[in-house]
């Protein structure tokens, strides 16, 4: 037998505490929409809004609040600087999200600043580079593009692997594949679009009784919804690093959740007797516990040494990384499990015995 923190003949009784569960749940997502209203959306970083990097290698150790103070004159918008490398190396990017003046402008701006306020410390401008406010839109359109097409997949992947429905699921999908396409070529606002689809696949999941789909899809954007409001409450900035970061993490909430289901679909199909829906979900749930938790635990553990160690360029790859493993776990107990029981085949009974 493998290691198990958990003892197997462990009872919990997730199923009863799935209305606390989803209640925690609201809260942060309220408060994380709550965040993104009054900050009038997400914060875009260069990627996206458009901006220029400028890379800088000085020649002997430099602390980055120097850099920073160094810096702090220049007249451009939106100015950040980040270390670059490990501590050794003495090198930095300072980011601006101005695009409307000339590379050659900011290098000039920027040399003169360092010369000016590094008392002698002789630097290089290695790198500068450009993204343009039209190249930034079109980068945001793809990455809001590649987070809904792979939602829909799973939905696809999901529904044919669990209830056997193949066509019907990829009826839906080229349905709303070709319905984003129509209706972006309307021009409507791609963020809005997005949202829209989303929440017509739930729908749709639902409708055409999709029920395994429908959890997971729940599960997924569940996760997604709370790392981006965690993200806008902090202030941090989204760009294709963290849309790298949420691709991640919806492709291991999934898998979390299909070790679940995986083990409901089994119970299910041994049930004997009058064995409710419910018993068997929590059953499965608590049979997985141990593989669940082991598996997140050492993938968290590896994900904070990249959160501490791993330099400015990637803490928010990882920050996000830290906040989505852990609420995939979470939602793949307490979200797509229970969206399972109260639409699937054991609504009724949980209905009845609610009554």
């Amino acid at each position: 037998m493998g290691l198990q923190i958990i003892k197997p003949d462990t009872k919990i009784d997730f199923i009863g505490l799935r209305k606390i569960a989803f209640a925690i749940s609201a809260v942060i997502i309220l408060a994380g929409l709550g965040s993104l209203l009054i900050k009038g959306g997400p914060k875009y970083g260069i990627d996206f809004a458009g901006g220029m990097i400028v890379q800088v290698k000085i020649d002997k150790n430099t602390d980055v609040e120097m850099v920073k103070n160094a810096v702090s004159g220049v007249e451009l918008p939106g100015l950040v600087v980040q270390t670059l490398g490990l501590d050794g190396d003495h090198e930095y990017l300072i980011r601006t999200s101005s695009s409307n003046i000339t590379s050659e402008e900011v290098r000039n701006r920027v040399t003169s600043a360092l010369s000016n306020n590094l008392d002698g410390a002789h630097f290089e401008i290695q790198r500068l580079e450009m993204v343009g406010p039209k190249v930034g839109a079109d980068l945001r359109t793809k990455a809001l593009e590649a987070l809904f097409y792979a939602v829909l997949l799973i939905a696809v992947y999901i529904s044919g692997r669990f209830e056997q429905r193949w066509t019907v699921a990829g009826v839906m999908a080229a349905a709303l594949g070709f319905g984003v396409y129509g209706i972006g070529l309307l021009g409507v606002e791609m963020g809005w679009l997005i949202i829209a689809a989303l929440i017509i696949t739930v729908g749709l999941c639902w409708y055409l009784k999709l029920n395994y789909a429908l959890g997971a899809v729940a599960a997924l954007i569940h996760d997604v919804a709370i790392t981006v409001g965690i993200f806008s409450i902090l202030g941090k900035e989204f760009d294709l690093t963290i849309i790298a970061a949420l691709l991640t993490i919806i492709g291991y909430s999934l898998n979390d959740t299909i070790i679940v289901f995986d083990r409901i679909r089994e119970n299910n199909n041994a049930r004997k007797g009058n064995t409710t829906f419910a018993s068997i979900i929590n059953t499965a749930v608590n049979q997985t516990l141990s593989r669940t938790i082991m598996t997140s635990v050492t993938t968290l553990l590896v994900v904070f040494c990249l959160f501490v160690l791993g330099g400015s360029v990637i803490h928010d790859f990882a920050l996000a990384l830290l906040i989505g493993v852990g609420v995939g776990t979470y939602s793949s107990i307490f979200v797509a499990s229970p969206i399972l029981l109260g639409f699937g085949p054991g609504a009724a009974d949980l209905q009845e015995a609610e009554a």
